[in-house]
């Protein structure tokens, strides 16, 4: 919005006061800087006038016009037919519309437009088909988002003053976008207004009116007599506040006549909150709001005439049993949909992956995905005596993750090891080796038929019992999953005390006393006994007092001084040290994950900050440990590849030594897997295929499922660990890929698109792992305990979202200071903790379960948890089912229960446009015209004056 004063004597020009993208800013008093963006706030006077001089000054839509020039002179040659002003000053006010304008940023010099932007980019998109109604609405010097067409203006024949440009605010306008000029001033020597408002067709790039080169749609055009400045301002901020109104935008580019415009503003005062003089002060700026409410309701208004905006359909149903979890009743046949579904989306998976994001993402999980991945091998090769260890379980990883993410239906999940796998592991150890069984070939033929058996589920479609898993299981499965990371990866960083030890009664005047020695046991154990004839070693022989730390612990020797703990010397530095590079990741990682909401920094410099979060961490965390030298607990990764034992090779015969009918009687454990691998599978796919994700290439329940089995097969085959879809690591993943619109609007805030659905990043997870043997020299610098600083950032990202720890919350809050969550508007509180209490027993059986002997059957307590949601039905009614226990976001709920609230309330009747309020013994109210009582006011004297 540009204004000016014009007085005798007096050399004056346009100056910007204000803009609007989406957000107002005002030029600041010093006129050297915008102002923060804010809502604007406008005086109902200001409205009601700005309706008048829509009805009754000059309305010029669809004109041609190459410059200010004709614009002029068509608004002034308008302004004759019905009120004249006279030779002299009809020129006067031509020269003042031909005026120069002064621009805040004209001090900035921004000759670098080609970096940003190109002109023809800019202003490719003109005015025959209207703007698609997902595009960002801008307007001022109001920048309008305007529709598709062919507008050509190049750098070398536009006649734009490069040096002018705002490049910073260049980039914030969406590509195809048309401006809105308001022009505003008094003038001394008018005795009456000159009000024009004008839409252009096509949208031409006026040179010089806007600060950014870009065509312009509309111009609403206010010049009047000297002495009401703040009047026509406040008329000038109304119009432009207008033009950013998504629905009124959309009637401006529509409109037929004067009548659909006013039909506009009407609508528009229809849905105006009016706040107290007496309790609000006018000059507070309010802040943008983190999420603009639809105004989808808006555009449905009987208030006005069809065709004018055009509203969305409604989004589909709450829930995840879509198409893709339907039984089709032919054999395979939810797998064939699933592959129709992604072939056509399978290239893009691949293009879709050019992106920092991507190489943020996967630079970050995979170190994320090692240290579980190795620590798990390592537990399988002490359980199973080495026969499958730490390099089986990488390439056992890599394999399964590689050829998951290459074929799978979704593979934004990433698939890892599992506690109950481990127990099942250790049990049919035991086993073998208590009955003279082969191990590795008896494990084969277990994981040869839950292969078999994973397949025939998916054959008969049985994925899509997955729409009985409903928010009850998922968020009991899922928060038991982060609460076991976050648990153990501070068991970890508390069991480092037993290898690094420190004095507690240390005395720091007697520091130089301290000294700890290894000696030869006094009394030794019969252990010990057996160890020294074992190996032959002689107690007597070896010189005890010259042996190392190591060396010590290996012979059994004893360790004696007041620098010595039970199991060795004491070492200070390197827990404390441990805990400090534990707290940090942590504490590092998430202050730059937020970063990108801070106020420092450009947009994209945040975001990379943001993107690349846990891997700075990491790397810095690894620099300083590198820097000050303390020996902390490092990575260990297998330097070889081949078998941790050399009596077995990478194929496994599923017989072997063990006799014929081991092949059959496997079949029941194999039962027992295949539900712990289904559950567990199943689990993760729906929590990352939530609607709130907004995954655009569909789902793939049977095909994943069919991967998890093939490469199950293979890795039995071959004795490698079983994989399958991990849900911390997966939910991490998908949270690295969130997709945010870039152009947005000073002050708004981004909007969430979707996730940046492709193959790569998981890909390269996978083949990185492969790698890490030939990667050593490089992964031994890696402290273990920043790695459990990741596990314990991952385990308390993923519990954001998760209805049930909102839950927990109430039990000690005062209702008055309760959340206004959309479930508390229809459930009775007790009836909300009666629901919390149930799925919290849930959760603390399955974790005592999981972390007892028992863990074995922990698929089986995952499974009866359906059941145990299917009985609450006789506990809730559904309607209060359908509040606590759903998976429609709750934002969405939250929007249609408060239009739901509205028309509840309504007790109104619109009739012709005409609101009656009908109150027991009244007589009736004498309607009000508001354009006649508006023609009372002050505006609305001035055109009675000049008639």
């Amino acid at each position: 919005m540009d204004e000016i004063c014009v007085r005798d004597g007096e050399d004056s020009e346009w100056r910007e006061s204000a803009r609007w993208l989406k957000f107002e800013e005002d030029v600041e008093d010093g006129g050297e800087r915008w102002s923060k963006p804010y809502v604007a706030t406008l005086s109902l006077h200001s409205l009601f006038e700005l309706r008048s001089c829509i009805i009754n000054s000059t309305v010029l839509l669809d004109m041609r016009a190459s410059g200010v020039e004709e614009i002029a002179d068509m608004v002034l040659d308008h302004q004759e037919l019905y009120s004249p002003l006279g030779p002299e000053l009809r020129k006067k006010v031509r020269q003042t519309l031909l005026k120069q304008h002064h621009h805040q940023n004209q001090k900035k010099l921004a000759n670098r437009l080609p970096i940003v932007r190109s002109i023809a980019d800019i202003s490719r998109r003109t005015s025959e088909l209207h703007l698609d109604k997902h595009d960002q609405l801008t307007a001022s010097q109001s920048q309008l988002a305007g529709p598709d067409g062919k507008s050509e203006v190049s750098r070398e024949n536009s006649g734009v003053d490069f040096s002018k440009i705002d490049l910073h605010f260049m980039k914030k306008i969406p590509v195809g976008a048309e401006a809105c000029n308001v022009l505003v001033g008094e003038l001394e020597f008018l005795n009456k207004p000159v009000v024009a408002f004008v839409r252009l067709s096509p949208a031409v790039l006026l040179n010089g009116m806007a600060e950014v080169p870009i065509p312009t749609r509309f111009l609403f055009i206010l010049l009047g007599p000297c002495g009401r400045a703040p009047q026509y301002h406040e008329i000038g901020r109304s119009i432009a506040t207008l033009m950013t109104d998504e629905v009124f935008h959309d009637v401006a580019y529509k409109a037929k006549d004067r009548n659909d415009l006013i039909a506009g503003i009407d609508e528009f005062l229809d849905q105006v909150t009016v706040l107290p003089p007496g309790e609000w002060d006018p000059s507070i700026r309010i802040e943008p709001p983190k999420n603009v409410p639809s105004q989808e309701k808006r555009k449905k208004s009987s208030t006005l005439p069809n065709g004018l905006v055009e509203g969305e359909d409604d989004e589909e149903n709450s829930g995840h049993g879509g198409p893709e979890l339907q039984r089709t009743g032919r054999w395979f046949g939810g797998l064939l949909l699933d592959i129709k579904r992604k072939v056509p989306h399978y290239l893009s998976d691949y293009t879709d992956a050019f992106s920092l994001q991507c190489v943020a993402s996967f630079l970050f999980l995979y170190c994320a995905c090692m240290s579980p991945v190795i620590t798990f091998g390592g537990l399988l090769g002490e359980a199973t005596e080495g026969r499958i260890s730490a390099i089986e379980s990488l390439f056992g990883a890599s394999l399964t993750g590689i050829a998951y993410s290459l074929f799978a239906g979704q593979p934004l999940t990433i698939l890892g090891s599992t506690g109950p796998v481990l127990v099942f592991e250790k049990i049919l150890f035991k086993f073998c080796k208590e009955y003279g069984l082969s191990y590795l070939s008896l494990r084969t033929c277990i994981g040869l038929w839950t292969a078999a058996l994973c397949i025939i589920l998916v054959a008969t479609d049985a994925s899509s019992l997955v729409c009985y898993i409903t928010r009850f299981t998922e968020e009991a499965f899922a928060s038991l999953i982060c609460i076991i990371f976050i648990y153990e990866a501070l068991e970890k960083l508390i069991h480092l005390g037993d290898h690094y030890p420190f004095n507690k009664d240390n005395n720091l005047d007697k520091l130089t006393t301290y000294s700890c020695a290894c000696v030869e046991p006094s009394d030794p154990t019969n252990d010990t006994l057996k160890y020294w004839a074992r190996t032959n070693v002689t107690a007597s022989e070896i010189y005890w007092e010259a042996l190392e730390v190591k060396d010590c612990v290996e012979k059994r020797g004893e360790f004696v001084g007041s620098a010595c703990g039970p199991k060795g010397p004491y070492v200070p530095d390197v827990l404390f040290w441990c805990v400090l590079l534990f707290f940090s990741t942590v504490i590092m990682s998430a202050f730059l994950k937020n970063f990108k909401f801070s106020n420092y920094f450009p947009t994209k410099v945040r975001a990379i900050i943001s993107d690349f979060a846990v891997f700075f961490a990491i790397l810095t965390m690894v620099l300083v440990d590198y820097a000050l030298g303390i020996p902390s607990p490092k990575l260990k990764v297998p330097s070889v590849f081949k078998p941790t034992r050399d009596d077995r090779g990478w194929l496994i015969s599923p017989l072997g030594p063990n006799p014929w009918w081991t092949a059959v009687v496997t079949v029941v454990p194999a039962l027992l897997c295949t539900i712990l691998i289904f559950m567990d599978q199943q689990i993760t796919a729906v929590i990352i295929n939530r609607k709130e994700h907004k995954l655009k290439k569909g789902c793939g329940y049977h095909l994943d499922l069919f991967m998890v089995g093939v490469m199950l097969g293979v890795c039995s085959i071959m004795g490698l660990p079983w994989f399958v879809a991990a849900t911390v690591l997966s939910i991490t993943h998908v949270n690295s890929l969130k997709l945010e619109s870039e152009c947005s609007a000073p002050g708004e805030q981004p909007k969430f698109l979707g996730i940046r659905e492709q193959r790569v990043t998981g890909l390269m997870i996978f083949v990185l792992m492969g790698s890490s043997v030939f990667m050593t020299s490089v992964l031994k610098f890696i402290p273990m305990p920043v790695l459990y600083g990741v596990f314990l950032y991952m385990g308390a990202s993923s519990l954001k979202g998760i209805q049930f720890f909102d839950r927990l919350t109430l039990f000690g809050m005062p209702d008055k200071h309760q959340p206004d969550f959309i479930y508390l508007r229809h459930v009775p509180l007790r009836k909300v903790h009666l629901f919390t209490i149930i799925q919290l027993s849930c959760l603390i059986l399955l974790w005592v379960i999981k972390t007892s002997k028992a863990a074995i059957v922990f698929p089986m307590m995952v499974l009866a948890l359906v059941f145990i949601r299917k009985l609450m039905d006789c506990i809730f009614s559904k309607r209060e089912l359908s509040w606590l226990d759903d998976l429609m976001p709750e934002s969405k709920k939250k929007k249609l229960e408060d239009e739901e609230e509205e028309e509840e309330q309504s007790i109104v009747a619109e009739e012709d446009g005409v609101v009656q309020v009908p109150l027991e013994g009244y007589k009736g109210i004498p309607v009000i015209n508001i354009t006649d009582e508006m023609s009372k006011g002050s505006f609305g004297n001035t055109w009675n004056a000049s008639s």
